[in-house]
């Protein structure tokens, strides 16, 4: 794809007097923007798939208008306005690719053939079905990466959780938000669903569709698989933290934990009351109280 690409910047380049059309445009759009920017839940509408939807615009109104070098989508690229786009970088555009970009918007966004190849849509897996990274990266991408990466609109990933890559997602630096094979235990699953708060997205609601819930839980349930389908590996000793309603013995809204004699117990409450769970992964996948108190 990066070959491909690097002779449509060449053509572009070559063919600067006239400036480049949406064919060479938008096999960029598609490597680096559409797994955002496409279906029905683009963010603010935006579609940068092709060229009527780039022309459309997003609820906010145009992004791009011939001749108009201080367009909202060159200052995103630029980083000019925040968040810089796309949302996954660093690395973000080059200046070559941003400047291909900027010759079309300047040549008056010409549609042109538009014959570059349109990436397969992913078929979203029905209840049952394997769930591999790839067909949730673009729920995290398009709703939390905003926020969760390096490129975060408030400064910084809140709590140093990144969700822009599937590395990033399961990392374990301050406390591990995914437990491979437990999603009661995994605090993505516990913000999306309102169990923990904030609730998440922060900006909700609203909150995420029912069925992107859905396929989350079920990616963290079926072992947090990579793209090639291989279960993540279990982050052992890695440190969890859980604050709900209990719900049974050793147990916080559905997530259960042991306790032994090294656990310190502090005022646990009852069926229903509040408490706080601070635990460890163990090498079997479980989770191991290091303290249990009431809040």
């Amino acid at each position: 794809m990066r070959a491909a690409l690097a002779l449509l910047l060449m053509a572009g380049a070559a063919s600067a007097q006239e400036g480049p059309d949406f064919a060479q445009v938008g096999a960029l759009f598609q490597e680096r923007c559409v797994m955002c920017h496409s279906g029905s839940d683009a963010p603010l509408g935006l579609h940068l798939d092709s060229h009527a939807g780039v022309m459309a615009g997003s609820e906010n109104g145009p992004v791009a208008i011939a001749g108009d070098m201080a367009s909202p989508l060159l200052q995103r690229l630029r980083g000019e306005a925040e968040p810089r786009m796309p949302l996954d970088g660093p690395p973000f555009l080059s200046e070559a690719e941003i400047a291909l970009v900027s010759d079309w918007v300047a040549a008056g966004m010409p549609e042109g053939a538009a014959t570059f190849a349109a990436l397969p849509e992913r078929v979203r897996p029905a209840p049952g079905e394997d769930v591999l990274w790839p067909d949730v990266e673009p729920i995290f991408l398009k709703v939390c990466a905003k926020c969760h990466s390096d490129n975060s609109k408030v400064g910084g990933p809140p709590e140093g959780l990144r969700l822009d890559s599937y590395e990033h997602a399961l990392a374990a630096d301050e406390r591990v938000a995914v437990v491979p094979g437990n999603p009661e235990m995994s605090e993505i699953w516990r913000r999306i669903t309102g169990l923990s708060d904030p609730r998440m997205p922060f900006d909700g609601p609203p909150w995420l569709p029912e069925d992107d819930v859905r396929l989350i839980r079920d990616w963290i349930a079926q072992g947090a698989r990579a793209a090639d389908g291989t279960p993540a590996p279990l982050p052992v000793g890695a440190r969890v933290r859980l604050r709900g309603a209990v719900t049974g013995e050793n147990e916080i809204d559905g997530a259960r934990f042991a306790v032994d004699g090294g656990t310190r117990l502090d005022d646990v409450p009852g069926i229903g009351g509040k408490a706080e769970m601070r635990g460890e992964v163990q090498p079997d996948g479980s989770i191991l109280a290091t303290r249990y108190r009431g809040r």
